[in-house]
């Protein structure tokens, strides 16, 4: 180190260790149950895996594939699009692979991004957001979502969402079906945001990962409402889909003038990656309807098994929509700060989760949420659920 000068430069000067990693290391020293992270405790289907293991000895992929992605993979994510949301694209121009949608924002907000430009994200989100911004030298504006004490479900402001673009706006940051609250917006919501788009002249990039993870409701892309095809930057990936997460197999679709963009950040971060897995995961795309039926109904099910039991442990339970997390509010159990409610609950109950708070801007606006994960086996739920209902007692 020169000067004095410390390694980290002034962008990342706030992120340190992700709130996964602190907490799953956190289950591992305490053999707590980990609903902390949201990763699988299965493997997804088995013709998958072998089709990866297929790829692996036929030596497709061991190398180098293609910058954008093997043509099968960009062929059956195109096909994917139109045959679920109506939404052409040409799979050599319009269609990008990505290491997992991780790297695909990340890659679209260095693309998009001038230093000083604002992104609007819905709050509370994801971690990656606000360091990806922050490394493309964009300033981040949060619309915060908030509990309806109707609904019991988060929903989000759209006269907020307005008042928070200014001419230093260059694109919305938007997650449906939403992590950490499990909000899937509305067709009017998306209406509404989609026409703001317009009007100012905004770029939107969409993460949809949870797609097929819709309990309530419908997962519309934004892409397909008017005018939004040649300003959105649709992000899907296979982890949450397919229960493959460690495969980082992701991807982008857009009009080719965005995805162009993308790729030449991109090729700058990972270049490839995944090959032997993307042959896998063209053949995953194109499973038949009922294989994303039976997982929506097997999560919907484990949704309400794990909400029942975090109810009955006192927990106040927000009901998610979509994807595979819980928010629950801990202050009928008596407790106020989030972080070291979960920091203590591994000692107290043998279980880890995810205090919300690190998802916001303003940490005392989440201060009393707790995210728990439910793709987990029904044992390890029911147990979990178990454990949890000492803090009742």
């Amino acid at each position: 180190m020169t000067q004095g000068r410390p390694p980290l430069n002034r962008r990342l000067a706030e992120f340190g260790t992700t709130i996964f990693a602190e907490m799953s290391a956190l289950a591992v020293r305490t053999g707590s149950i980990n609903l902390g992270q949201g990763f699988p405790d299965t493997d997804g289907p088995e013709e998958i895996r072998e089709a990866a293991v297929r790829a692996l000895r036929a030596g497709l992929g061991n190398q180098y594939p293609p910058g954008p992605g093997i043509p099968e993979l960009r062929t059956a994510i195109a096909e994917h699009q139109q045959r679920r949301y109506g939404l052409a694209h040409d799979p050599d121009t319009e269609v990008l692979v990505t290491a997992g949608a991780t790297e695909a924002i990340a890659a679209a907000l260095l693309a998009l991004l001038e230093p000083g430009d604002e992104v609007i994200a819905l709050e509370p989100y994801y971690d990656s957001y606000a360091a990806c911004v922050a490394m493309a030298g964009g300033s981040r504006v949060p619309v915060t979502l908030r509990p309806d004490a109707t609904t019991g479900t988060y929903r989000l402001d759209l006269d907020e969402l307005r008042a928070a673009v200014t001419p230093r706006t260059r694109l919305i940051l938007l997650n449906t079906p939403h992590n950490p609250t499990g909000t899937v917006l509305t067709r009017e919501e998306l209406g509404a945001i989609a026409a703001l788009a317009c009007e100012r002249d905004l770029l939107v990039v969409t993460d949809e990962v949870y797609e097929h993870l819709v309990f309530e409701g419908e997962h519309l892309p934004l892409a397909g409402f008017p005018g939004m095809r040649e300003r959105t930057v649709t992000i899907s990936s296979a982890g949450k889909t397919y229960s493959f997460t460690g495969w980082k197999v992701g991807w982008v679709t857009a009009d080719a003038p965005l995805v162009a963009a993308v790729r030449t950040a991109k090729q700058y971060l990972t270049y490839v990656s995944a090959g032997p897995f993307q042959y896998a995961i063209a053949e995953a795309l194109r499973l038949p309807d009922t294989y994303f039926d039976n997982l929506r109904a097997d999560l919907r099910r484990k949704r309400d098994l794990l909400g029942d039991g975090l109810r009955a442990a006192g927990f106040e339970v927000y009901e998610p929509q979509g994807t595979y997390f819980i928010t629950t509010d801990i202050s009928p159990l008596g407790e106020e700060d989030a972080y070291a409610f979960c920091r203590a609950l591994p000692e107290r109950c043998g279980v880890v989760a995810i205090p919300n708070s690190v998802f916001y801007d303003s940490p005392d606006a989440g201060r009393s949420q707790v995210r728990f994960t439910f793709c987990k086996k029904d044992d390890l739920l029911q147990e979990a659920a178990s454990r949890l209902r000492r803090l009742a007692s």
